[in-house]
C-alpha cells in the first residue's frame, strides 16, 4: 500500500506521542539517547511506514544529518500508552 503525505504525517504524529509516553515511563530508555539525537521510529508491524522513515532518514543523512537514533516498534498496544514489546534502539 502506498501512502499519501497527510497519512504519513498521522502515522508518525502517533508512533510520537505513543513513544513520548513511553519514554515518560522508561526513563531508563531515554538516558540511551544523545540530547542531539534525531529519533526515526520504525515501526515493525508496519512496512510500508517504517520503508518510508527508513528513505528519509537516508536522505537526512546525505545532506548532513548526524546522530540518527533507530528505534525499532514492534507493535503499539490496542489499549495502553506504550508499546507491546520493548523498543530497540540502534544509534547509526
Amino acid at each position: 500500500m502506498k501512502y499519501d503525505q497527510e497519512t504519513i504525517i498521522e502515522k508518525n504524529i502517533t508512533l510520537s506521542f505513543e513513544f513520548e509516553r513511553y519514554l515518560q515511563e522508561n526513563p531508563r530508555l531515554l538516558a540511551q539517547i544523545p540530547d542531539d539525537a534525531e529519533v526515526v521510529l520504525l515501526p515493525k508491524d508496519d512496512p510500508e511506514l517504517c520503508r518510508i522513515n527508513l528513505e528519509t532518514a537516508c536522505k537526512a543523512q546525505q545532506v548532513g544529518a548526524q546522530n540518527l537514533v533507530f528505534v525499532e516498534i514492534e507493535a503499539l498496544a490496542a489499549d495502553q500508552s506504550a508499546f507491546v514489546y520493548e523498543s530497540s534502539l540502534r544509534v547509526i
